[in-house]
């Protein structure tokens, strides 16, 4: 693959610029539901540094648009603005930024912006790359990912999340939720009754059961069925007389077992059982014209490009299926501290991952 004039002679945004916008961004709570400071911060930002249009579409999401085109070929970068819960401290060490989001996953979007304004001198007449930061991925709504899927068919498509610099993630598990609900008259502690709380653990072992049958003969951890507890409670109601127990649990999904399988198994005729967030697995193709940009960019470099597989799910379940179109998911940032108190960014890493990012672009304007 010949290199356009980019890599030798690129466009580059000062990284005072690149580094201040993911600071910033990550210093705006953003919880899902509560995103809206923040998806304002970046259109403001978007509109600042000259995208050809950044407005905040019907759904929430933040977007930035450079180019022209009608739409036939369009890349789109697609992250999520929203983070997980919890406050750790937003400060910078040596070169870590800490922070909620630092990782899980304002920095992708961030890379997003800043390689979109190194290429965008290159697109031609009717390519346009379109920057999302989506609002509630990380609740299990994936509301703005549901949205940008109807507005748009691009012909290439980059999901926002941490894979480190030079690796590229290709699928990610299904997801089903499970509600369940039991309520009953109270009995008395020294009774043979299960309460409220044993009868919901007597449920979570079927669970268990069922996920320890599934699992037994696979070894690979994309392929197995996980299982866990998201919410328990239990209490009284119509004064004292009668208990209840309520349970979340959370299932990720391996390629062959389909969501309403597990509701099928798991069917509980004595309690009251809810779903939502049925995403199927999704698995991206590892040889096309974006992996191979990719790859060619993360070795010039001197990276060693990778494909992983995750076991959690991201936005790819919801657009993945509907596009059809070479995909991956790609950003700075180790997703083991997702979600944890000690969340941080190497800054170094996410330069590199800025520069991955422009050339892997500059070669799909190219073709």
């Amino acid at each position: 693959m010949t290199y356009p004039t980019l890599m030798t002679h690129p466009i580059s945004i000062e990284a005072t610029v690149a580094e201040q916008l993911v600071h910033d961004l990550v210093a705006i709570p953003s919880y899902s539901r509560e995103e809206q400071p923040a998806v304002t911060f970046l259109v403001d930002w978007f509109t600042q540094h000259d995208y050809t249009q950044a407005f905040v579409d019907a759904a929430g999401n933040a977007v930035g648009i450079v180019g022209d085109g009608d739409g036939s070929e369009d890349v789109i970068l697609l992250g999520h603005i929203d983070t997980f819960p919890g406050k750790p401290t937003v400060k910078i060490e040596g070169r870590n930024l800490y922070g909620r989001g630092s990782v899980d996953a304002k920095s992708p979007l961030c890379t997003f912006a800043v390689a979109t304004l190194q290429a965008k001198h290159l697109l031609q007449p009717n390519q346009r790359l379109i920057v999302v930061g989506a609002v509630e991925e990380e609740c299990a709504t994936s509301k703005g990912a549901h949205y940008v899927a109807t507005q748009y068919q691009p012909q290439v498509c980059i999901i926002g999340e941490p894979s480190h610099w030079d690796r590229m993630t290709l699928g990610y598990k299904g997801r089903l939720m499970l509600q369940w609900y039991w309520e009953g008259a109270l009995a008395h502690s020294a009774g043979e009754q299960p309460t409220a709380a044993e009868r919901a653990f007597a449920y979570w072992d079927r669970v268990q059961a069922y996920v320890a049958t599934f699992n037994s003969e696979r070894t690979s951890i994309f392929g197995r069925l996980d299982a866990s507890i998201r919410d328990l409670n239990t209490g009284t109601l119509h004064g004292g007389t009668h208990q209840w127990a309520r349970m979340a649990i959370g299932f990720r999904l391996p390629p062959d077992l389909h969501p309403s399988q597990v509701e099928a198994v798991l069917h509980d005729r004595h309690a009251q059982l809810t779903s939502s967030s049925h995403e199927l697995t999704y698995v991206a193709e590892k040889d096309n014209v974006l992996t191979r940009a990719f790859r060619s960019a993360i070795r010039h470099h001197e990276g060693t490009p990778r494909f992983v597989y995750k076991t959690g799910t991201s936005d790819m379940n919801v657009v993945g299926p509907v596009w059809n179109c070479p995909i991956v998911a790609y950003g700075p940032g180790d997703a083991a501290l997702d979600h944890t108190p000690d969340e941080h960014l190497d800054l170094d890493e996410y330069h590199q991952a800025i520069q991955v990012l422009t050339d892997t672009l500059a070669l799909l304007l190219e073709n």
